[in-house]
């Protein structure tokens, strides 16, 4: 007799799976689905990001007189043309280095103040100034380098090296305030109580123990406000004169004028020192904790 028919009655060749089976698979080809989708879409953001940086890495070692890709062949002569016979770009070089430097330095001291005046505060206007003082974040740089060039011209200032100084910090102190005042956030308040309890002044309260606590957020804000200070053009461009050219904007002059290989040269030099600063202040400062 057939195995289907048993005592009379049919019996299913083969039992339907258990409807909580069929949920798990379904659930498990989705998350593998989404995970696929989204992992394509990452590698593809991560190639289009990475590509011009590769790109231009790669174009600096050209033996070729021009920026082409690929190069023609390869070899270290625009590296070496850069150390020896590039004054005008090591001079621009030193000017951005003076220029991020002194626009931290003064962003630190200004940010870390309004973020010990803040950070703890809850009123309406403590909230409305944090925001004022956040808004370059915002705003196209463009903008702001436009809107100083026209406060400095209002005021008969003109321009010069202090005013470029002033422009960069306008635009490197919300990054510091911004780490600082999440380091802040995120500090026991009763550490300060005790210190009061225990006879410490105010100001001796913040430098043993409130300063040692926020410095890798300062550190951190404090790295990439120089970084995008350092790499800055559109404030440069409107507030820079004839005796302030930076290296950014000397960059371009030399790749609209004559596409210089030099600019590639200046680039791979650039992403090398900007790769090692960041694994230092990894290591150092955490810098990943405080971008979230």
């Amino acid at each position: 007799m057939p195995d289907q028919f048993v005592s009379g009655a049919p019996v299913p060749l083969s039992t339907p799976a258990h409807p909580a089976a069929q949920a798990r698979l379904g659930g498990r080809a989705e998350r593998l689905s989404f995970q696929l989708v989204f992992g394509l879409l990452g590698v593809l953001a991560a190639v289009l990001l990475l590509a011009p940086t590769v790109i231009v890495v790669i174009t600096s070692f050209t033996s070729g007189y021009s920026l082409k890709f690929p190069p023609p062949g390869y070899s270290m002569r625009w590296y070496e043309a850069l150390w020896n016979d590039s004054p005008e770009l090591i001079e621009a070089f030193v000017l951005s280095l003076e220029l991020a430097a002194a626009a931290t330095a003064i962003s630190i001291v200004l940010a870390v103040s309004a973020a010990l005046a803040l950070a703890r505060r809850r009123e309406a206007w403590a909230r409305a100034a944090e925001a004022v003082f956040l808004s370059p974040l915002m705003l196209p740089a463009l903008a702001i380098g436009l809107s100083l060039l026209m406060l400095f011209n209002l005021a008969g200032t003109g321009l010069s090296f202090a005013t470029l100084v002033l422009g960069h910090v306008a635009i490197t102190a919300p990054y510091i305030l911004r780490t600082t005042t999440a380091s802040l956030s995120q500090m026991d308040g009763a550490l300060l109580e005790s210190a009061h309890s225990l006879g410490a002044s105010a100001f001796h309260a913040f430098r043993t123990v409130t300063l040692p606590l926020i410095a890798p957020g300062i550190a951190a804000g404090a790295f990439i406000g120089f970084m995008y200070s350092f790499d800055n053009v559109a404030v440069s461009l409107f507030l820079s004169d004839a005796r302030s050219e930076v290296l950014p904007i000397r960059m371009w002059h030399i790749i609209e004028s004559n596409l210089d290989v030099r600019a590639a040269a200046v680039s791979g030099v650039l992403v090398a020192a900007t790769v090692v600063l960041m694994v230092v202040m990894e290591r150092v400062a955490g810098i990943s904790r405080h971008m979230r």
